[in-house]
């Protein structure tokens, strides 16, 4: 098996399920983690892991229910364990207390339920109620939510799941101790729930969406892009971190992304654009970049859109010739204002752009940041015309993939200052 298998540990050759104490529960339990021996073969150990974890992680769930004086345990379950996981740990903790009864003199006075295989089977094939999965293994299921593996409530899709996966464990166990009965100790599950379970993976390694959001911007930053170091679509990361309430973007499902798009729409009451073109964009393009550079496994916003009225014109684009004109009449007759002492503020060459900026603008069809990013080498005469060039190396006002391009200045400028 490749990588490490999770809550294993190797000391000295042999095999251990380890379980790290929480901080707040080691004064309680007087240690720093828990350990179990399970021996020297590896492939005896991985067989006996899921039942030795169980136990350990019941012990922790006792520490907390202790000092959380009979408080109930938060869900999510802290160490979930799918059906089929479930179902193998409980098979194997039967047949090591099946060791334990062969060891006691008692034992011959112990037999086989009948009836009780009956009512597993009829539960496996599916025709058991609630209150007969209850009666079978419901103090199994409560044992293995105490010890934090599961939350499903009961009654539940899932909850029927794992008590149908359960009795199949149960039935194995009995199989395997009616084999021992008759001195045959090499029997192994025949259902493919207990066959086929794997030991649980690796929990993912936490990554910091606000570490990512941080690369992401210097990345940016270094192609030209978001000179005001992402402090405005960096709201969108935040408010998403506030909501699940955690920092781990491996940790985010797509439901999360869609209960927080609710969130933003019906709590904050944000407008739908706003959602989709600022706060969906934004977390989209920051994870979106996380799978590009391996960092996370996939990006489980992609498809997560929220719908938008379309832009309703109600004039046309641009000015009119009146509205232009009054424009640029202001502009020509522009005055600076006095203060209350008569002094004017405004230095000089603020008061000649705001008269020449619409003037220029209004004659070459350059936006206003364009011509106020203008410098001396970029006014030149080409015969008997002069020229604007418009650069991106004037400033950042005109985005470098745009190019360079010409504006030709006009006779009626001639006379005034810029010419």
């Amino acid at each position: 098996m490749a990588g490490k298998v999770m809550h294993m540990v190797t000391r000295k050759g042999r095999y251990h399920a380890r379980l790290v104490i929480p901080k707040h529960l080691r004064e309680i339990l007087g240690k720093t983690e828990l350990r179990t021996p399970l021996g020297g073969d590896y492939r005896q150990a991985l067989k006996l892991l899921p039942g030795a974890v169980a136990q350990l992680q019941h012990q922790i769930a006792l520490a907390e229910r202790k000092a959380g004086a009979g408080q109930p345990q938060a869900v999510p379950a802290r160490y979930p364990l799918a059906p089929d996981q479930l179902a193998h740990s409980l098979y194997t903790q039967r047949l090591a207390f099946d060791d334990e009864l062969r060891n006691d003199p008692r034992w011959p006075a112990v037999g086989i339920d009948d009836l009780l295989v009956q009512r597993l089977r009829y539960a496996i094939a599916g025709k058991a109620n609630d209150a007969e999965l209850g009666d079978l293994v419901g103090a199994q299921i409560e044992r293995f939510r105490a010890a934090g593996n599961l939350s499903a409530e009961p009654g539940s899709t899932e909850w029927r799941k794992i008590a149908r996966a359960l009795c199949h464990a149960e039935l194995e166990a009995m199989a395997r101790a009616a084999e021992r009965d008759e001195g045959d100790f090499t029997g192994t599950p025949t259902s493919p729930v207990i066959r086929d379970a794997q030991p649980p993976a690796d929990a993912p390694k936490p990554v910091s969406m606000k570490q990512l959001w941080n690369d992401y911007v210097t990345m940016r930053m270094q192609t030209g892009s978001m000179s005001d170091g992402g402090k405005q679509l960096g709201l969108a990361v935040e408010k998403l971190r506030k909501f699940v309430k955690h920092d781990d973007a491996a940790r985010l499902k797509k439901k999360d992304v869609i209960a927080w798009r609710d969130h933003l729409l019906n709590v904050e009451k944000l407008s739908p654009r706003t959602v989709s073109d600022k706060y969906l964009s934004t977390v989209r393009s920051v994870l979106n970049w996380g799978v590009e550079n391996d960092r996370l496994p996939e990006n489980v916003a992609v498809t997560v859109k929220q719908a938008k009225p379309k832009k309703v014109l109600a004039r046309e684009k641009g000015f009119t010739d009146a509205e232009a004109l009054t424009i640029l009449k202001a502009s020509r007759s522009y005055v600076p204002h006095q203060d209350e002492t008569g002094r004017i503020r405004e230095t000089a060459h603020i008061t000649a752009a705001k008269r020449w900026v619409p003037i220029l603008g209004a004659f070459t069809g350059t936006r206003v940041t364009e011509i106020t990013q203008l410098r001396k080498e970029d006014i030149r005469r080409e015969g008997d015309q002069w020229v604007a060039r418009l650069t991106p190396d004037a400033g950042t006002s005109r985005p470098a993939n745009t190019g360079t391009c010409r504006c030709i200045l006009r006779s009626s400028l001639r006379g005034s200052w810029i010419l």
